[in-house]
């Protein structure tokens, strides 16, 4: 599901990121308290494939096209809200959480891997040609 909230194309994706181990990693230990929404949210991708796609069991068996179904047919639930902003948080979360293989989210955005710097740091508001 992740891997179609954020899919690779000429950039990686969630899968590629390891957004999915984010995820585990954050129900284990930061978020243990939301697990029973996952198994709820579960239950209900489920539900949306069988009613959707009757003769599939499971969606990882579902080509990409059924899966954005799916997903659609979930989109305004709180399940839904939570795995995409799981996603996201893996996607560009600090590598050492589990996702954001090779730093690949923040190569994406721009973003300086440098968690000290020094100064001056930007524009300073004084007088001209005064520190």
């Amino acid at each position: 599901m992740a891997a179609q909230i954020i899919p690779a194309d000429e950039t990686p994706g969630a899968r590629e990121v390891g957004v999915i181990r984010f995820i585990d990693t954050l129900l284990a230990s930061f978020e243990r308290d939301r697990q029973a929404a996952y198994v709820a949210g579960l239950k209900q991708v489920e539900d949306a494939v069988k009613r959707l796609v009757p003769s599939a069991s499971r969606f990882s068996e579902l080509d990409e096209a059924r899966q954005i179904e799916v997903l659609r047919s979930i989109e305004t639930t709180d399940f839904f809200r939570l795995l995409r902003l799981h996603t996201i948080m893996g996607f560009f979360s600090n590598p050492q959480y589990g996702g954001n293989r090779d730093k690949a989210g923040w190569k994406l955005i721009g973003f300086e891997d440098a968690f000290v710097f020094q100064p001056p740091f930007g524009y300073y508001d004084g007088p001209e040609g005064q520190p």
